[in-house]
């Protein structure tokens, strides 16, 4: 079994990858687990989620010494040009716990969107992830796309983030009302780790 430290204070991000990696024969770590968890932040000052998702993989592997994963990740919403994109965590500019960021975000989302009828409310998930080596290479990377529209409130009680308000394309389903085991078979970042795991699979088998 090897180990993988996943570069994120986002507890539901941690989870989401272990239950994905755990069952093909990972052990998936947080930051805490291996002593980082207070660690300061790297400055995430990419303009594209590939390229911030690089600057943690290789930022906290230099750090932690270890093998490390880390995602950038966010919502993409077709009728506001893209945003809230790589600023999506933070879109509202309110600080506070992640719940308390996560509700401002939504309610700028849904002002934002007032009066938008509901075809041109398509938006997607996107997750970049990276693998960093502590010998600062890139080992692997990956991208997920997770295609949806915005719905008009907030529905469901698991996710995080804006998953209340995402709906899976085709459907009037909510990413948070979705089961763990169902938003990893269909997620961005679902996706993005099982194209990360094969590619590191692969690699272990080349260098065998």
């Amino acid at each position: 079994m090897q180990d993988v430290v996943v570069a994120s204070g986002n507890p539901h991000k941690v989870e989401e990858v272990r239950s994905v990696l755990g069952a093909l024969g990972w052990r998936v770590l947080s930051l805490r687990d291996v002593g980082a968890g207070d660690a300061p932040e790297p400055v995430e000052n990419g303009t594209t989620f590939a390229e911030n998702a690089r600057i943690k993989a290789l930022a906290y592997a230099s750090l932690v010494g270890r093998l490390v994963l880390a995602d950038d990740s966010g919502l993409v919403v077709d009728a506001l040009g893209g945003e809230p994109g790589v600023h999506s965590a933070r879109w509202a500019g309110v600080d506070g716990d992640r719940a308390t960021r996560d509700a401002a975000n939504n309610a700028k989302l849904l002002a934002r969107l007032a009066g938008v009828p509901d075809a041109q409310r398509t938006a997607r998930f996107v997750c970049s992830m990276c693998v960093g080596g502590r010998d600062g290479t890139v080992i692997a990377q990956s991208e997920g796309v997770f295609h949806g529209w915005i719905g008009h409130e907030a529905r469901g009680g698991n996710g995080f983030g804006y998953d209340p308000l995402f709906r899976v394309r085709s459907t009037d389903v909510s990413g948070a009302e979705l089961t763990p085991q169902q938003k990893n078979a269909l997620s961005h970042r679902g996706s993005a780790t099982r194209a990360i795991a094969h590619s590191l699979a692969r690699l272990a088998s080349v260098a065998r």
